[in-house]
């Protein structure tokens, strides 16, 4: 087997702090410039720094094992090496700003390629593939949390089936109907179609389809199947875990936050949590003034938007803050927390990693619910898209679990403009 040298990009140990042990039986190469710009990370807020302090620990403890710049080899066969020598590469003759990270990346890269390595680069950034590409250097994506082409039943989070008139008289009289489908899986909802045309909206769990009535919130109906599904997970004890997926105005945060509400209402839960990643443009959230709340106030007008819509007056909002009621809690500073008893909130879930997404999911405490939701063709963080972003491979891994449910909702509600131009633009 031709034994390869990845060289890693920085942005792949920040994204995974694991990745460093992903290239069994073969070499791994960090630039010196990699350690300087982890060094910039290391003191951060939530996954970035722990990546970084995670990588500088672990460099360290392979020094007593030999030198770093000779190559340090692992149990599984995989060699780290920190590449020490400056590549005499003149890059400004190849248009290339020398005193650029990725740049100085591609060097090392040129250099390593001279020598005869079988250099490959991996990087989530992917103008620095598109470099590399253009100067003949092998450049991929990190894979390790990457999800294969969704099917389209996959994609909607429900399944059309055809069954017998017999079967949907069965389940509008009884609720309850045995369905033998290889492709059902535990909380998978179905239009089921008989053969003279009744139908009958289900969830299929262990072997039996459970018919799916009319549900109610706030005296809010649904407005079409979809936020039916959305509905009945959302209300279900049952299904820990709901996952919603959809277009702007869609619905997603409405009916999660109403659901949420009567939740709270009820003593079902003691309080509602909210958090969700920030993407600043041109600041982070330390830079806003303020206390917690207010720093995080930009990002969460949508569900304000919704209390305004429903009581007409932020009032009952901020009273709900000042009780405890309702608690912001931005996903870097989720880490060490426990949700006991809560209705979390996770909105704009597209923009989180999977890394960040497990560090909430694990947060979850007994007598709790979480929801994800967001829009997988809206995806404002770098290095991550449709198939790698955290909410799609979360649906994706989680898919066969009793203890998750997803639906995607695709039709606008807020209005026809709206819709039209989720659609068309």
């Amino acid at each position: 087997m031709t034994v390869k040298t990845f060289l890693i990009d920085t942005s792949v140990l920040l994204y995974d702090k694991q990745s460093l042990h992903s290239f069994a039986d073969n070499n791994v190469v960090l630039p010196m410039v990699v350690l300087d710009e982890l060094d910039r990370f290391k003191e951060k807020q939530g996954i970035l720094g722990e990546s970084a302090r995670y990588i500088n620990r672990f460099l360290d403890t392979l020094r007593k094992d030999g030198r770093l710049d000779m190559g340090v080899k692992l149990d599984s066969g995989q060699t780290i090496r920190i590449l020490t020598r400056e590549s005499d590469i003149d890059l400004e003759e190849l248009d290339l700003d020398q005193s650029r990270g990725d740049n100085k990346i591609i060097a090392s890269a040129l250099m390593l390629k001279e020598q005869g390595d079988d250099v490959h680069v991996v990087t989530k950034d992917i103008n620095l593939r598109v470099k590399c590409d253009a100067l003949g250097i092998a450049a991929e994506d990190y894979y390790a949390d990457h999800i294969d082409t969704w099917t389209e039943e996959e994609e909607a989070g429900l399944l059309q089936i055809s069954v017998s008139d017999d079967m949907i008289n069965d389940l509008h009289t009884h609720n309850i109907v045995d369905i033998d489908d290889d492709r059902l899986f535990n909380n998978c909802f179905l239009v089921c179609k008989g053969g003279s045309g009744g139908s009958c909206l289900a969830l299929w769990k262990n072997g039996s389809a459970i018919k799916i009535n009319n549900p109610k919130v706030h005296d809010i109906m649904p407005r079409n199947k979809e936020q039916r599904f959305a509905m009945h997970a959302l209300n279900c004890p049952d299904i820990p875990l709901v996952c919603l997926t959809g277009i702007a105005g869609s619905g997603k945060t409405f009916l999660t936050l109403m659901t949420a509400l009567e939740a709270l209402n009820e003593k079902k839960v003691e309080r509602i949590v909210v958090t969700r990643s920030m993407e600043p443009v041109g600041r982070d959230i330390g830079f806003l003034p303020g206390d917690m709340n207010e720093k995080m106030a930009p990002w969460m007008s949508p569900l304000v938007d919704n209390f305004r819509h429903v009581f007409k007056s932020m009032s009952y909002f901020q009273m709900m803050i000042e009780k405890g009621q309702i608690d912001i809690a931005p996903l870097s500073y989720i880490r060490g927390r426990t949700f006991d008893n809560a209705f979390i909130i996770v909105d704009e879930a597209q923009n989180a990693t999977i890394h960040e997404l497990k560090t909430v999911i694990t947060r979850v405490g007994e007598g709790s619910k979480i929801v994800l939701m967001g829009d997988t063709d809206q995806i404002d963080t770098p290095y991550i898209d449709k198939k790698s972003n955290g909410l799609s491979i979360v649906i994706d891994r989680l898919r066969e679990s009793e203890l998750m449910a997803h639906i995607h909702l695709p039709r606008g509600e807020r209005s026809k403009l709206a819709t039209l131009a989720s659609r068309s633009l």
